[in-house]
C-alpha cells in the first residue's frame, strides 16, 4: 500500500512527491546447538568469498551480459552468492559498557549477493535492488549455541505484485535457505 507524503519544492522548482511503501518480512530465524564457527565455516561452503574488488572491476570491464554472466557463475558459491560485505558488529559490543553479556560473543552480518540474480530482479521491479543483496545475521547466542537470521527477498517484493521478480526472489530465497537449514 502507498501512502501519499507531503509534496515539497523540488531542487528545480518542480513539486517533488513521496510515498512511503508498507513492506512486510518474513524473517526466518534459526536455532542450532552448533557452535558459531562451524556454522560460520558452513555458510562459507555455499557462499563463495571471492577477491570482490578485483571481480567488481572484471564486471565493469565486461564488454557483453554473456562475459558478465561468466565472471559471475565462476565466482559464485553453491548457493548462487558471493560474499560482498562482512560485518563484525560484535567488535562495538563488546565495548559498549551497557552490554556486558557480549564480551567475547560474536554478531556478524554478511551482505551476499550476485549481480545477475540482483539484475533478473531490477529489470521488473526496480525497488528490489533495496533487498538485494540479502543480510545474513549469525549471532553466538550466550548458550553457546548459534542463531542466524534471514529476511526472504520474496516478502519484500511480494507488495509489488510482479511475477518476474518475485519468480526469482523465491528461487533466491529457495537457495539460501536451504544453504541454512543446512548448516543450522
Amino acid at each position: 500500500m502507498l501512502i501519499p507524503g507531503p509534496g515539497r519544492a523540488g531542487k528545480h522548482g518542480g513539486m517533488a512527491s513521496e510515498h512511503v511503501r508498507e513492506v512486510p518480512l518474513r524473517r526466518h530465524v534459526f536455532d542450532t546447538d552448533r557452535s558459531f564457527s562451524d556454522v560460520l565455516d558452513g555458510i562459507y561452503g555455499g557462499i563463495s568469498r571471492p577477491d570482490i574488488q578485483s571481480l567488481f572491476r572484471e564486471i565493469e570491464a565486461s564488454t557483453s551480459y554473456d562475459q558478465l554472466s561468466s565472471l559471475v557463475e565462476q565466482a559464485q558459491g553453491s548457493a548462487g552468492l558471493m560474499v560482498f560485505l562482512r560485518l563484525d558488529l560484535d567488535s562495538a559490543l563488546a565495548l559498549d559498557p551497557q552490554a556486558p553479556d557480549w564480551h567475547g560473543r560474536h554478531l556478524v552480518r554478511l551482505i551476499a549477493g550476485n549481480p545477475v540474480t540482483m539484475g533478473q530482479m531490477t529489470r521488473h521491479v526496480a525497488d528490489a535492488g533495496s533487498y538485494a543483496p540479502v543480510t545474513l545475521l549469525i549471532e553466538e547466542k550466550p548458550d553457546g549455541g548459534t542463531r542466524v537470521s534471514y529476511d526472504s527477498v520474496a516478502s519484500a517484493l511480494a507488495p509489488y505484485d510482479d511475477s518476474a521478480a518475485s519468480k526469482v526472489a523465491e528461487r533466491l530465497d529457495t537457495e539460501v535457505l536451504t544453504l541454512l537449514r543446512g548448516v543450522t
